[in-house]
């Protein structure tokens, strides 16, 4: 049987995005991070396909993402200015563990890929929880690189798979600022038949 669980609901309602900016070490590792991605896994899967995978990014490996970054786009576009050129570089380097969220929802004779999508969504959205639960701070990112060919396949993607989410990953700094939150009676309606 269900119980009902105040500490989860006070989670949930306390829950902020920490800009990746604000982020510093520690970052989950080991039997954290295992059960982290684990709770991020447990969401409805309609057909139980799975249509996700995760890539970490952590230690040196964020730096040297942000150099192939800049090499991509000043192959593309001529020199970056100074300015641009340390925003890229610092990209994957803000927090200590980025995880990269990879939908591989694709065409299926019973499963809309749009159903597999809201799966994956639901994937990157446990983990920003599961982050918060297990005493660190997350923020679910996508900028330019998600949707990036060439550096979809520097991650490792496959043509058939897309970013869904960037989850920066940390211990806070300072604590962020709330946001505005919309007001249930703009976003609730009740049906009722005509």
């Amino acid at each position: 049987m269900i119980q009902a669980s105040p500490e989860t609901m006070r989670l949930l309602l306390a829950r902020r995005s920490h800009p990746a900016v604000t982020l510093k070490a520690p970052a989950p590792e080991g039997d954290t991070l295992e059960a982290m991605l684990t709770a991020a896994s447990r969401v409805p899967d309609h057909g139980k396909l799975a249509p996700w995978r995760f890539v970490l990014i952590r230690g040196e490996a964020r730096e040297r993402l942000g150099e192939k970054l800049v090499e991509i786009l000043e192959r593309r576009d001529g020199p970056l200015s100074d300015e641009r050129k340390a925003q890229e570089l610092s990209r994957f380097a803000l927090a200590p563990l980025v995880i990269t969220v990879v939908s591989k929802a694709g065409v299926h004779p019973k499963i809309p890929v749009w159903e597999q999508q809201l799966a994956v969504g639901a994937v990157c959205m446990n983990l920003v929880v599961a982050a918060h639960a297990s005493g660190f701070v997350a923020q679910w990112l996508t900028q330019w690189m998600a949707f990036d060919d060439e550096v979809s396949a520097l991650l490792g993607l496959a043509e058939t798979e897309r970013v869904a989410g960037f989850i920066h990953v940390g211990t806070p700094s300072e604590t962020p600022a709330e946001r505005p939150r919309p007001e249930l009676s703009d976003i609730v309606s009740e049906w009722s038949p005509q």
